[in-house]
């Protein structure tokens, strides 16, 4: 039985002050039916792990680069964020392949470092609006998936697979159930072909444009196993409330 996970991404946003809300979450469920992780902006790593000790919340990275050392100014390797109290790290999110050009090799030699540094992988995957609207979608998350995990090490423990469409991230546009059903099935399908009964263990995350309004229909569908949280992971009572549903699911 996989143990659902709520991830929270706080993206470029949060200082000291935003701090606060992991205590207020924490509190509201100190016992936790389900895993929560909250990624903050890597200034508040360590700051967030010291705050969430003894809690039920880990705390993550938002990207790290492939080396463990070097010369590669504003960067942050798996070690540091290890180091930090990172547990867990987010890579390939549609941002950093927009922003930053991250191809799917990119991906995979920082997937690669991460598992070097016993960090869980959450790998992002997702197709844009125009490749939903030719058909593609399919097609572009198998492309991702292959390009993106490495061959080897890729199981329930190390790995976390997030489908989230460029399209509904952030825009309140969300797709609708039978298409995140098709996609989820799809990957979990793929996974296991290529990695075998270990594959069954990997959790699927839904992001994009996840809310307490929405979330408990999303959390119904089958391979869904949790959601990568974008905005209403920002405040403990928008996020608490998708726990909640995740919880009840």
């Amino acid at each position: 039985m996989r143990r659902r996970l709520a991830a929270g991404n706080w993206k470029m946003n949060g200082t000291g002050a935003a701090l606060a809300e992991v205590t207020a979450l924490s509190g509201g469920h100190p016992n936790p039916q389900v895993d929560i992780l909250i990624c903050p902006p890597a200034t508040l790593i360590q700051r967030m792990a010291e705050v969430a000790r003894g809690t039920a919340i880990a705390v993550g990275g938002q990207d790290c680069h492939k080396a463990r050392t070097g010369a590669h100014t504003g960067d942050v390797s798996a070690h540091m964020l290890h180091e930090a109290g990172a547990s867990h790290v987010i890579l390939g999110h549609s941002e950093r392949r927009t922003d930053h050009g991250e191809t799917d090799a990119t991906v995979r030699a920082k997937t690669e470092a991460a598992l070097d540094e016993k960090l869980v992988a959450i790998v992002c995957v997702g197709e844009t609006e125009t490749q939903r609207d030719a058909g593609e979608t399919l097609s572009v998350i198998g492309t991702q998936l292959q390009g993106s995990l490495p061959d080897h090490g890729v199981n329930g423990a190390t790995i976390v697979i997030a489908y989230e469409p460029v399209w509904a991230i952030g825009t309140g546009r969300v797709p609708t159930l039978d298409q995140i059903a098709e996609v989820h099935d799809f990957i979990r399908a793929g996974l296991v072909d290529r990695f075998g009964e270990d594959a069954q263990g990997i959790r699927l995350l839904y992001g994009g444009s996840v809310k307490p309004a929405n979330a408990a229909d999303i959390f119904a569908i089958s391979n869904v196993d949790g959601a990568l949280v974008g905005g209403a992971s920002l405040k403990a009572v928008d996020f608490s409330a998708i726990i909640s549903a995740l919880e009840a699911a």
